[in-house]
């Protein structure tokens, strides 16, 4: 065999991940669940005038949908995948709190919606990647009613 043809086969094997048509149906639909919420998400977000939003929301959705997806895909035992939603929910913490700003001369903070909303954009995401649409869809609607009903009186 022609060393061409031994790159070729690699090439093939390596983006074999994706199966049949059955699996590559499910990916797409997991990803753009995750991707449209997470949109949804933070549109109600940038709207607002919030640090984080659109597309932070929307790949926030998207990384956690993959994160969660990827090791399930894999065979993956869902005792293990549990490590990996604890490292996916630690990270999106640290995400979160870049959001927070304490005002210098007042004891006013500002952005703990929006950090709140970067952390459950990311279970939306998980929910739509484990194949919990239904329930990711749910949840999204929940906290857009809960972000554009529910306003604090402003200052």
């Amino acid at each position: 065999m022609a060393w061409y043809e031994q790159v070729w086969l690699t090439i093939q094997a390596e983006f074999s991940d994706l199966g049949d048509v059955d699996d590559i149906t499910r990916i797409v639909l997991r990803l753009t669940v995750a991707v449209v919420l997470g949109g949804l998400l933070g549109y109600e977000r940038e709207s607002a005038g919030a640090s984080a939003g659109l597309r932070t929301h929307m790949l926030v959705s998207l990384g956690s949908a993959l994160f969660v997806l990827i090791p399930l895909q894999a065979g993956m035992k869902i005792e293990d995948v549990s490590r990996v939603l604890q490292g996916v929910t630690a990270g999106i913490g640290f995400l979160g709190a870049g959001a927070i700003l304490k005002q210098k001369d007042q004891n006013d903070i500002r952005g703990l919606t929006t950090a709140a909303s970067v952390w459950l954009t990311s279970a939306v995401g998980i929910a739509a990647g484990m194949g919990s649409e239904a329930s990711a869809v749910l949840s999204a609607l929940f906290a857009l009613v809960i972000l554009a009903v529910v306003r604090s009186p402003r200052r």
